[in-house]
């Protein structure tokens, strides 16, 4: 019999107890894809071990039900049934677990589609994006999220487990400083290849991502004032990953806080649709800072590459009204930039990271 892997009982500890904190009697959603078998059925075990129900749910595809949403009527497809409805009304958490065979499944989809779908979700999964219910998200190791990031499923384990296993605690604390500092201050200024883009923070206060909804954590986010940015950023150095899809050379020119010109160098009808799903759609929901030091390299995976240090990341759609965000969307979609060469942020006229290295004591 195979010695299970001891990472396992603590990483799914970390989920239950810290990122959920599963109280007794709750219902919790368990869902995964059937490779993450593993931290699934360990994560169900420690739900047991709360008091509280595991309610596991499957999926072979993610978004989704491929198939179904490939041959359903817009209709369907854009409602919900009522036995899902109440399933997500009733849930006082979830977990998910991605574990894709393939990366590609469901790029196939019409872009319209998958905005319907996303549309129709939206109402019942915001009271957990508002910290109303408590949900996590992680990916566990295949050969397809490994050949994504360019690394063997050997080297990506070790990844994979330096990022989710670091010392949660000192983390939060070098966070802290940095909302401490963003807290203090209004305007942001991005500048970095082929951008110069500038927002406003005044009122919010930035949130620190040490063992909270995304694991792996490792972020200060905002939600920046809906009618500030100003200028022009390029994402050339990563390509913009969403549902499947990966847009390489995502560029936007804001003006009054909307998106007025947008181009991508691929797939820029898919990068058109998303920003056409909805009005808040071409607005900033989230200003984010990747404080990751288990995350260096960009992966092809939102979750992980959001974390790299030396990066931010600005989320199209929806924001956050925990932070006092009130732009409202299907889409909340984050793009990475790099600022590790040549960039910096300025807060309120002063530099305070250049090159990807903090300048403040």
């Amino acid at each position: 019999m195979a010695v299970a892997d001891p990472r396992l009982e603590r990483l799914a500890r970390l989920l239950v107890e810290r990122c959920l904190d599963v109280q007794p009697r709750w219902q919790v959603l368990v869902i995964g894809h059937p490779a993450a078998r593993p931290l699934l059925e360990e994560v169900s075990k420690q739900v047991a071990r709360r008091g509280a129900y595991a309610l596991l749910r499957l999926r072979f595809t993610s978004p989704g039900d491929v198939p179904w949403l490939q041959e359903a009527a817009e209709e369907l497809v854009g409602s919900l049934g009522g036995i899902e409805t109440y399933e997500w009304e009733h849930a006082d958490a979830y977990a998910v677990v991605l574990a894709p065979d393939n990366t590609r499944d469901g790029s196939e989809l019409d872009p319209k589609r998958l905005a319907l779908r996303t549309t129709a979700l939206r109402p019942l999964t915001l009271p957990f994006l508002n910290d109303e219910r408590p949900w996590v998200g992680c990916y566990f190791p295949t050969n397809a999220v490994a050949q994504d990031a360019g690394m063997t499923l050997s080297q990506f384990e070790d990844f994979y487990w330096r990022s989710m296993l670091v010392d949660w605690e000192r983390l939060a604390r070098d966070m802290q400083r940095i909302a401490d500092l963003f807290d203090a201050g209004e305007q942001v200024r991005i500048v970095g290849d082929g951008t110069d883009l500038r927002f406003s923070l005044a009122g919010r206060r930035g949130k620190i991502d040490a063992l909270g909804a995304n694991m792996p954590g490792g972020e200060v986010f905002y939600s920046p004032v809906e009618d500030s940015a100003e200028g022009v950023i390029a994402y050339s150095e990563y390509p913009a990953c969403y549902l499947s899809h990966e847009v390489e050379d995502v560029r936007f020119r804001f003006e009054g806080g909307t998106i007025v010109e947008a181009s991508a160098a691929s797939d820029e009808e898919f990068l058109l649709t998303m920003l056409d799903t909805d009005e808040g759609a071409r607005r900033l929901g989230e200003f984010g800072i990747g404080c990751n030091p288990g995350i260096q390299q960009h992966m092809r995976n939102t979750l992980f590459d959001e974390k790299i240090e030396g990066t931010v990341h600005l989320a199209i759609g929806t924001g956050f009204a925990n932070l006092g965000g009130t732009n409202e969307s299907a889409v909340h979609w984050d793009m990475v930039k790099d600022l590790r060469r040549g960039g910096r942020i300025e807060l309120d006229g002063r530099v305070v990271q250049q090159d990807g290295r903090w300048c403040f004591p």
